[in-house]
């Protein structure tokens, strides 16, 4: 299997990231009926959004450290660091997913023009930057799990790396300033 994802990385990141993008959109879309989904107690529920927003800031500040970490060379920190990144988007995603689907997105209630001026745009920004990131995530951390140290700085993970991890940054920033206009 590892040989065949070796060789086929684009393809098996593109496949990953429909596969991905179709599981997050049925939620979003609350496409998935809440009866299939157990339901946490309303605290729990209520919760979420802001161990989310904690997840996000922590994401920020770990990819951050890795990715400075592999500019002064330190490969093992650098890995580390985006591993943890990974779990820790992994784990937002699963929250808000499973959030999401139960009770669908969460409105804003501020002033009209400050949601069609601020919170839109932003909001917006957040989600087109978490969608593109899906498949250069994949592409780089397959690049990762199938390429020696070494062979890594031959193949397209540094450079994809550093829009990947740019954008990465930035949706998560977002994520933070989308929560505190919601909660706020």
């Amino acid at each position: 299997m590892q040989r065949f994802v070796e060789r086929n990385v684009p393809a098996v990141a593109g496949v990953l990231s429909v596969v991905s993008l179709a599981l997050v959109f049925a939620a979003a879309l609350q496409v998935v009926p809440a009866g299939v989904l157990p339901r946490a107690p309303e605290s729990v529920l209520a919760a979420i959004p802001h161990v989310n927003a904690a997840i996000n800031a922590v994401a920020f500040v770990v990819v951050a450290a890795a990715w400075r970490a592999i500019r002064r060379g330190n490969v093992e920190r650098h890995r580390k660091g985006m591993a943890a990144g990974v779990a820790l988007f992994a784990a937002f995603l699963a929250l808000y997913l499973y959030r999401v689907a139960l009770l669908g997105p969460t409105s804003f209630e501020g002033p009209a023009m400050i949601e069609q001026f601020v919170y839109y745009p932003i909001l917006a920004i957040h989600v087109v930057l978490a969608v593109v990131c899906v498949p250069l995530l994949y592409y780089v951390l397959l690049l990762a799990l199938t390429r020696s140290t070494a062979e890594l700085s031959t193949t397209n993970h540094p450079r994809v790396g550093r829009v990947a991890a740019s954008l990465w940054l930035i949706s998560f920033g977002l994520g933070v300033v989308v929560y505190l206009l919601l909660y706020l």
